[in-house]
């Protein structure tokens, strides 16, 4: 009976054989599609975790490059692995830097010497180094060494402007000490003079009393023009802009200066159309002009002329000129005039009088108006200082 049922066993057999088979492809199947899906997700989460890694990254370089102080990380052999934008512009070195030395590409001993300190200290406080390439730069260098000796971190603080400004203040207190101090120590001899018995002598007293007058008169002018000077540096000054013919007001300096012209005997000349105007505040505009004009009579040639002229520009505005046939000014001295209390010739300056801030008090007074100043020279021929001034829609 059992060899009568075998067929049908065996038949029952591959039937459930196959089965197990066919479930188990399904099964494989399932698995497959599972693990396939999962090395979906994982690429999937992988690639987002990069791209918020790379963007992060971004950010921190972001951050780390609007730094105004340039910062570097170097390792133990003193070679960058990070800088920064700063960091790079005080170098003066647009590629990236790293792997490069810290000195490399910068002929600097200042550099070569922070490096050395900072390998042999580990700290370096309140380095000065100067960069001589164009533009000159004066910073301030700090480094440190990192935790675990896996390096160092470098510090680069820019300060040259304000090198620059001590430069500037230390010059404007020496050069306003030595304007104050001859004209004082004129009073004071004369003063000393005629305390000690020179009163009796009337000649020789009205003489002394006419010289503490006039450097009296000096020492007023000098502070009036630094108020003046200060005044317009700072903004303090509001300019009244109003439309107005050139010429009248040119007429009214060359009035004014009469007595410098007559003693210097030059001609003046007034050359401007009667009809050009131009927008500004009158009374600023006469202090440029007048001191203009009175620098040309006074270091022109004796005896010859000054002009004043002008032109409306093509796109608006005007542009002013003041001309003498001095003796010109040296090349060197060119862009210099406009500062304060310098001076080309210092003898002759001092023996024609002035404060010495006249040009400079110019350039400011035209710079409040958005024009700009300049001068054309040459030696032996004389001098030409011109300035512009913008149209009225320029300037509101």
């Amino acid at each position: 009976m059992l060899r009568d049922m075998w067929p049908a066993l065996a038949c029952v057999s591959m039937v459930a054989a196959l089965l197990i088979h066919l479930g188990w492809r399904r099964r494989h199947r399932q698995a497959m599609t599972q693990l396939a899906e999962a090395q979906r997700m994982r690429q999937v989460l992988e690639e987002r975790h990069r791209g918020e890694t790379e963007r992060e990254k971004a950010r921190r370089q972001t951050i780390f490059d609007s730094m105004l102080e340039g910062v570097a990380i170097v390792d133990v052999s003193l070679r960058i692995e990070m800088a920064n934008l700063a960091f790079r512009r005080f170098m003066n070195v647009t590629s990236d830097l790293e792997g490069r030395t810290l000195a490399s590409g910068v002929e600097s001993l200042d550099i070569a010497r922070f490096a050395k300190q900072l390998q042999s200290v580990g700290m370096v406080v309140g380095m000065e180094i100067v960069l001589g390439d164009p533009p000159v730069r004066i910073l301030q260098a700090n480094g440190s060494r990192l935790s675990g000796d896996q390096g160092y971190l470098v510090v680069l603080h820019d300060m040259t402007r304000l090198k620059e400004m001590e430069r500037t203040r230390r010059d404007f207190v020496a050069n306003v000490s030595h304007e104050l101090r001859t004209p004082l120590a004129l009073i004071k001899g004369f003063v000393e003079t005629l305390l000690d018995g020179a009163m009796t002598d009337p000649a020789n007293c009205a003489r002394f009393l006419q010289t503490i007058s006039k450097h009296t008169d000096r020492l007023i002018y000098l502070i009036e023009d630094l108020l003046t000077l200060s005044r317009l540096e700072s903004g303090r000054i509001a300019l009244n802009r109003q439309p107005f013919e050139l010429r009248d007001l040119v007429q009214e300096v060359f009035d004014d200066l009469k007595s410098v012209t007559a003693e210097r005997t030059v001609r003046l000349e007034n050359g401007l159309d009667p009809a050009l105007q131009v927008f500004a505040d009158r009374g600023r505009l006469q202090q440029v002009i007048s001191n203009l004009v009175e620098n040309a009579i006074k270091y022109g040639r004796a005896g010859g002329a000054v002009s004043v002229g002008a032109k409306a520009l093509p796109l608006g505005g005007v542009e002013v000129w003041v001309e003498d046939d001095g003796m010109g000014i040296p090349v060197e001295s060119r862009t210099r005039v406009f500062e304060r209390f310098y001076r080309v010739d210092r003898a002759r300056s001092r023996e024609a009088g002035g404060t010495g801030l006249g040009l400079s008090i110019v350039k400011h007074i035209v710079q409040a108006h958005g024009g700009e100043v300049w001068v054309n020279s040459e030696l032996e021929k004389g001098s030409t200082f011109r300035f512009t001034l913008p149209a009225d829609n320029d300037t509101q």
